[in-house]
C-alpha cells in the first residue's frame, strides 16, 4: 500500500508577517528614541527660558526698588522668599542703617518671620544693654503704594524655578533658606549681591544662573552657573566709580 507523504510549508504570507513585525518594533523603538531626545532637548530649552524670565523679573524689581528709594528718600528692600519662591518690595518707616552682624539676616530691621524673631531674641540675650528701635517695613506695590492686602504685591518665580543661594554685603554668610533681603537707600545706592536661581530642587550648579548686583549703579549682570559674590580687592573696585553701565 502506498502512502502519500505531505510536507507542511508555512505560508509565505505568515513568514512575511513575522518579518514585518520585527521591523515595525525596530521602527517604533527608533521613533521612541527620537521623541525622547526631543523631549529632553525641549525640556532643557524650556528650563532656560524660565530662568531667563525669572531673572528679568528680579532685575525689574531691583530697578524699581533702586528708583523708589531715590525718589521717596526712604529705605526700600527687595524680599526674596526661598520657601515660596516669591519676591516683593518693602518700604521702611524710618531711615535704616544695615547691621552686617545681625544673625537674623534682616540687617537689623524688625523681624518678618518667626525664624527671624527667634534669632533676634537670641542675639538680644547675648548682647545686653539698650538697643535702638528696629525699622519696620511694609509691603508696597510697583507704584510705591502700600499693598492693599498681605501678599498682594508678591511676584512668583516661574514654575520649578527656585532660589539656590543669595548673599548680600550685610549677610554674615550666604542665605540658603528663609528670606533674603537686598536694601536700597536714598541717594542711589544698594548692596553688592549675588542672587542664584536654580531649576527644580536639585542643587546642581549646572542648572543655575547668577544675578550679580553692583552697589552704586544697581547694574545687574546675569552669569551662567553658580557664581559667588565678588569681593572688592581695593578701594577703586569697591567704589565702582568706573562702572557707568545700566541694568
Amino acid at each position: 500500500m502506498k502512502y502519500l507523504h505531505f510536507t507542511y510549508f508555512r505560508p509565505a504570507r505568515v513568514r512575511r508577517a513575522r518579518g514585518m513585525t520585527l521591523i515595525e518594533v525596530l521602527i517604533v523603538m527608533a521613533l521612541m528614541g527620537l521623541i525622547l531626545s526631543a523631549v529632553v532637548i525641549g525640556s532643557g530649552q524650556l528650563s532656560s527660558s524660565k530662568l531667563r524670565r525669572s531673572s528679568t523679573m528680579i532685575t525689574g524689581a531691583i530697578r524699581i526698588g533702586f528708583a523708589r528709594a531715590t525718589s521717596s528718600s526712604k529705605t526700600v528692600r527687595l524680599v526674596m522668599d526661598f520657601e515660596e519662591s516669591e519676591i516683593w518690595l518693602e518700604e521702611g518707616d524710618q531711615p535704616h542703617l544695615v547691621q552686617s552682624k545681625d544673625l537674623s539676616g534682616t540687617g537689623g530691621a524688625a523681624a518678618g518671620t518667626e525664624e527671624e524673631k527667634a534669632a533676634q531674641e537670641e542675639t538680644g540675650r547675648i548682647m545686653k544693654g539698650p538697643t535702638a528701635p528696629r525699622t519696620a517695613f511694609r509691603e508696597i506695590d510697583a507704584m510705591g503704594m502700600a499693598a492693599s492686602a498681605p501678599g498682594k504685591g508678591h511676584k512668583k518665580l516661574d514654575s520649578n524655578i527656585h532660589f539656590r543661594r543669595v548673599q548680600t554685603s550685610h549677610d554674615v554668610e550666604e542665605r540658603k533658606s528663609g528670606r533674603a533681603y537686598l536694601y536700597f537707600w536714598p541717594g542711589g545706592q544698594t548692596e553688592r549681591a549675588a542672587i542664584q536661581l536654580k531649576v527644580g530642587t536639585n542643587d546642581d550648579e549646572s542648572n543655575a544662573v547668577t544675578l550679580l548686583v553692583a552697589p552704586l549703579t544697581a547694574k545687574v549682570t546675569v552669569k551662567d552657573g553658580a557664581v559667588d559674590m565678588p569681593k572688592p580687592v581695593d578701594d577703586k573696585e569697591a567704589s565702582e566709580r568706573d562702572d557707568t553701565g545700566s541694568f
